[in-house]
């Protein structure tokens, strides 16, 4: 097994990947400005996000970078904490990906007061129009939540999910 900071590797990756995705966008578009990727349903859009995950805010900016500062350092050191209890290579590789997510849009945060945000997709009519922009930091994020999920569900035969006889 893998030694459980050799995967801070993998969150160096994902960090350098975003902040230069983040600056490509923001040395070559306008704000606001787009371009079709894939038609329609992919586009790039560059955008300033002010508040959290789906553009949650508090309603006021520094409010927002205060406490989303603040939220991101507390996670980062339970994500470290945790990284410390993981029992194998892929908690440890879940792990990785949300701390570099994590610490990827906290330099935005800090360094220009916003996260850049430019991942534009289309979303089924049904629920909203389209899915809020989003970048890689937040992909990252994202991913790995869902294969924590996955993991904690099916694979982890530490969770007890007691039989309530339903």
């Amino acid at each position: 097994m893998k030694s459980k900071y050799s995967w801070l590797l993998l969150s160096g990756f994902i960090i350098i990947f975003d902040q230069i995705t983040k600056y490509l966008i923001r040395a070559r578009f306008e704000l606001y400005d787009s371009i079709q990727i894939i038609g329609d349903l992919v586009r790039f859009t560059y955008v300033r996000n002010t508040g959290a995950a789906f553009s949650l805010s508090f309603g006021n900016v520094l409010v927002n970078r205060i406490i989303f500062i603040a939220v991101t350092l507390i996670a980062i050191v339970v994500m470290f904490l945790y990284l410390r209890k993981t029992k194998n290579n892929f908690e440890s590789a879940i792990i990785s990906m949300i701390l570099g997510g994590a610490v990827g849009n906290l330099i935005d945060r800090i360094s220009l007061g916003y996260v850049t945000d430019f991942i534009d997709c289309d979303f089924p009519d049904f629920v909203m129009t389209r899915f809020p922009v989003f970048n890689v930091a937040d992909s990252s994020i994202s991913i790995a939540i869902a294969l924590l999920i996955i993991y904690i569900l099916f694979f982890d035969k530490n969770v007890k999910i007691e039989d309530k006889n339903l």
